[in-house]
């Protein structure tokens, strides 16, 4: 049996999606109150939990495969196997700021309202430019209409909710996927199982 981890909300939907034209599909509905499921032919077992959470499940060995956007996993930086990039849950992380030209008037350092401290550091330092990271859990976009942040680092989709608090893209750090990803040991263990459920979703992406 093979147990893949996907993170609830945002990407859940379009998971199970996918799955199920793979020919893997739930045994109950996803609406239950449970966090692990079979599916119908008992070869699968799913565990739903935080998005941030699916790499430490994974690297750690509770879960085979996880389900993933890659923005979780640059920013966890958890050691797993990427075997597939599912096309799924398209977003973009990006600087966003009042400003339209505030990255070409960057001067000393600049207050980052993110819940991607990693990234942001990241990418920030390779540009050379010193940051204070403030670290929030949501609603980064009201950090600098409130004035505690200068510019947020953000995942953003259609950017509308940028545009309602008066932010503006300033610059694309990355473009985000569903990603598949598969514990290293599970990988040679369970190589049979891993290498089917590769090779069901590689056909349809």
């Amino acid at each position: 049996m093979i147990t893949i981890a996907i993170g609830k909300g945002r990407m859940q939907e379009s998971a199970l999606a996918l799955l199920a034209r793979a020919g893997i599909c739930l045994n109950e509905g996803v609406n239950s109150r449970r966090l692990a499921l079979m599916d119908e032919t008992r070869q699968y077992r799913f565990i739903f939990v935080k998005p941030a959470d699916v790499p430490v499940y994974v690297e750690h060995g509770i879960a085979d495969c996880g389900i993933v956007g890659r923005d979780v996993l640059l920013e966890s930086e958890a050691d797993l196997l990427l075997p597939l990039d599912l096309g799924i849950s398209r977003c973009r992380i990006v600087v966003a700021a009042v400003d339209p030209q505030a990255m070409t008037n960057v001067q000393g350092m600049i207050r980052v309202a993110t819940k991607y401290a990693q990234i942001a550091r990241a990418h920030f330092g390779a540009r050379g430019i010193p940051v204070e990271i403030i670290q929030l859990s949501g609603s980064v976009e009201l950090a600098p209409a409130l004035g505690l942040a200068d510019m947020i680092v953000d995942l953003v989709e259609t950017g509308v909710t940028l545009r309602e608090n008066g932010l503006t893209v300033v610059e694309e750090i990355a473009e985000s996927t569903g990603r598949l990803v598969v514990n290293r040991a599970s990988y040679q263990l369970k190589s049979d199982e891993v290498s089917k459920l590769i090779r069901a979703l590689e056909d349809l992406v």
